[in-house]
């Protein structure tokens, strides 16, 4: 083959560079075709991924459950800002975002709520609220003009629904987060942010030398845009190769959003590390998870150490009980912010010198916990787990939060009250080396006309047991007493032979009982006997041996089958042993049994999940109330006249004591656990005090439960919502007598004590009192009135 020269003699450099100056343009042209070819089919591809995940919208991609609405008052103490504050925390926003629950527009003096057709109301109930001496001094709907003296709004969010990776999120929209906040971010990962098209070449650049100088891929290149396209679309193994896709993506992203839809989407995905067994993900979760505070109520050492966490969550998760790492993290972004000048030093210095305030342990012992529970087994009964994972279902309750709070707060202080009574016995059990376990409890509360479970602790602390006890059974002692004594009084409805009333009496001495080829010999609390009392005053002095007399006579079998009408379970058996509550129930069981004693007849079964509805508002599920009349008015209302008398002056006066000043009724229980059930007239109660491995807890239930469940309706109470308790309405068919208190006969003038009774019409005494009733004549001539027909 001839050799061409590179450089021919002649010289005629360009004629020979000529056709290869054709050949390279014509490659150059190709690639460039097969560049932009790629770049046009790598945003195609990339742009559907952001539509298939993200769909344009804010990120919600879980279901949400909420309380039920909140009702305000004329004359509610609330300030203006503790109204707006709590609005925030339920997702209105000061701004019309288009994107939040509601908008809210305020004045110095009175505030309007506007829902959106994103809330709980679908665009309707806007108000406008007046402030004036620390209160609501005026409620209007903005539709109607009208003026209220009360109103609902929108639900307050307990949590988002964790799937299997037990991810938590509390999604927010840009408005929502504090500027600080976002100036500690910018600080401490993107300072250019709002500047760079998706992509800091700077960094990238930098980082890649500071990686050939390790020997190794470690330093961050990141920006925040590149950082939601990982968290959303890509792994997160440090690769060049994902690094050059995730520049792609960021690319496609910054054409696709605005920059602040992109730190949303950044702020709400962002991972910050484990609380407990959950994931935390997200600036509204984690302000819950490490500072049991709303984010937007955070200062700025704070918001500094959510900012400085992100470059390794895991390692500052324990920051409670690392607090050198908590402040490494915080004084790392405080210096940062300090040098871009978003803050002085001296803001620098006080931030400092400010605690955390990291919470202790509380992450996951939820105040609802146990209750949203029960919300998601009753959920996942009739949805899937994937669907409630990606649905954005937003899930309604029944949950009160104030009296949730209350709940949770008389709780804290009865179980402090518990473990000082039990001191010694711990004391006792640490001495011989052994494990000191401490009592767990029970509360649940709900409207007796309704059914709707209100509040409800199901434990001592969720974080360390998720055992729901308002569900676990264990023998009610004396609470199921009640349903003895309606079953007696309900004889006066009946063909029996005898008919009982409050006042009919049995004979409380020790006996035994034979049944089944067995004997029985029960044993009063504290072994004290009162020989011949009434009905009324066995049950207000919960004596055993009597309340066993009458269930023997009025048939085990009638008091079984009168417990199963009330709603509890089947497996109560026809045996002595039931009138003192030896078949187990649990809390839940006890407070729909009661049901029908304070719905006058009624019994409503518990609700808790109200309704579900999709992502555009529309309801795909609806719980019904479900209520069915079994039991006559009179006869629940003669055992909630007896089981008043057991507050007033019986083994639950304590509840008194504790301050509760508004009609109630109720009954203590004592089996190896404390029990007290009652109720007001809007607001049933029940409370049970135990050990998980059902040891004798060697406290009465006036002792244990009884002081929780006082401290709780005297909480409950005071709140708008619950403060109209009312005294119990007779209702037609039950009359009141005044008896001598001796010999129980109609009173006369000259009787010197006397008592009150209530009977059904038809079974009240009617002769009158022969002790003190009449003249000393008029007694002496009595027996010789028969004459008189002589005349």
């Amino acid at each position: 083959m001839k050799k061409v020269p590179l450089f021919p003699a002649n010289g005629k450099i360009r004629s020979l560079f000529h056709p290869a100056r054709k050949i390279v343009t014509g490659v150059s042209e190709l690639l460039l075709l097969v560049l932009f070819g790629g770049v046009a089919g790598c945003y195609h591809r990339y742009s559907g991924m952001i539509d298939e995940r993200l769909s344009g919208k804010r990120l919600r991609a879980e279901s949400r459950i909420f309380t039920a609405p909140r009702r305000i008052w004329v004359g509610e103490s609330v300030s203006r800002e503790e109204l707006i504050a709590y609005l925030k925390s339920s997702g209105y926003s000061m701004a019309a975002d288009g994107e939040s629950a509601g908008r809210i527009v305020a004045t110095d003096t009175s505030i309007q709520i506007r829902p959106a057709a994103d809330s709980y109301f679908n665009g309707m109930n806007a108000l406008s609220v007046d402030f004036s001496g620390g209160g609501i001094s005026q409620l209007r709907s903005l539709d109607s003009g009208e003026r209220l003296m009360s109103a609902e709004i929108e639900p307050e969010l307990i949590t988002g629904l964790f799937g299997r990776n037990r991810e938590k999120r509390r999604p927010m929209s840009y408005g929502e987060f504090p500027p600080i906040l976002l100036q500690a971010v910018l600080c401490a990962e993107d300072r250019r942010f709002f500047e760079h098209p998706g992509f800091d070449p700077v960094r990238v650049i930098g980082a890649a030398w500071a990686d050939i100088r390790r020997g190794e891929k470690a330093q961050g290149a990141s920006t925040i845009t590149m950082q939601v396209a990982r968290s959303f679309f890509f792994s997160t193994k440090r690769q060049w190769r994902r690094k050059a896709r995730e520049t792609m993506m960021a690319l496609v992203l910054e054409h696709r959003f605005s920059k602040e839809k992109i730190f949303e989407l950044y702020a709400n995905e962002v991972y910050l590390g484990n609380r407990g067994s959950y994931a935390i993900h997200g600036f509204g979760e984690a302000a819950q998870a490490y500072f049991g505070r709303d984010l937007r109520e955070l200062n700025l050492a704070q918001y500094a150490f959510l900012a400085g966490i992100i470059h390794a969550p895991n390692r500052y998760s324990s920051a409670e009980r690392r607090p050198e790492r908590g402040a490494e993290a915080r004084d790392r972004v405080l210096v940062k912010m300090k040098d871009a000048g978003v803050i002085t030093a001296e803001d620098a210095r006080s931030a400092r010198s400010l605690p955390l305030g990291l919470v202790r342990g509380t992450y996951g012992a939820s105040p609802s916990g146990h209750f949203v529970d029960m919300v998601k087994d009753d959920l996942l009964d009739r949805f899937s787990e994937d669907s409630l994972g990606a649905q954005r279902y937003r899930i309604y309750t029944t949950l009160d939060s104030d009296l949730q709070r209350a709940a949770m707060e008389a709780v804290e202080w009865g179980l402090a009250n518990v473990d000082a009574q039990l001191e010694k016995t711990y004391a006792r059990w640490r001495e011989k080396g052994e494990t000191v376990p401490l009592p767990q409890v029970a509360l649940v509360a709900l409207d007796p006309h309704t059914g709707e479970v209100k509040a409800l602790v199901g434990g001592r602390d969720y974080a360390s047991s998720q055992l729901n006890h308002c569900l676990t059974r264990r023998q009610p002692g004396s609470v199921f007493k009640p349903f003895v004594y309606a079953a007696a009084l309900e004889s006066a409805l009946t063909d029996d032979e005898r008919v009982w009333t409050p006042i009919s009496q049995v004979v409380d001495e020790p006996t035994v009982f034979y049944f089944d080829g067995k004997e029985y010999k029960p044993d009063n609390y504290g072994g004290e006997y009162l020989g011949p009392v009434t009905l009324r005053d066995a049950l207000v002095h919960s004596l055993n041996v009597a309340t066993v007399k009458l269930a023997a006579e009025v048939g085990y079998g009638r008091v079984a089958r009168f417990a199963k009408r009330m709603g509890l379970p089947a497996d109560i058996q026809p045996t002595p042993a039931i009138a003192l509550g030896a078949y187990e129930l649990s809390p839940l069981e006890v407070a729909r049994g009661y049901t029908p004693l304070a719905n006058y007849g009624s019994a409503c079964e518990p609700l808790y999940l109200k309704s579900v509805r999709n992502a555009a508002g529309d309801s795909i599920h609806e719980n019904p109330y479900r209520r069915r009349a079994v039991l006559d008015p009179r006869v629940a209302y003669l055992v909630t006249h007896m089981m008043e008398d057991v507050i007033h002056r019986g083994t639950g006066a304590g509840v008194r004591r504790r301050g509760l000043r508004v009609p109630a009724a109720g009954k203590t229980g004592t089996s190896h656990d404390g029990w007290f059930a009652g109720y007001t007239t809007n607001l049933l109660t029940v409370v049970w005090v135990g050990y998980d491995d059902n040891r004798e807890l060697r406290l009465s239930g006036a002792h244990s439960a009884g002081p929780i469940w006082g401290e709780f309706m005297k909480r409950a109470v005071s709140l708008p919502g619950f403060s109209d308790a009312r005294s119990f309405e007779r209702p037609e068919g039950v009359v009141e007598v005044i008896l001598d208190a001796q010999n129980l006969m109609l009173a006369q003038p000259e009787c010197p004590e006397v008592r009150r009774e209530v009977f059904i019409a038809g079974t009240e005494p009617t002769e009158p009192c022969t002790l003190h009733g009449t003249s000393t004549m008029d007694r002496l001539l009595r027996p010789f009135s028969w004459m008189g027909d002589l005349f």
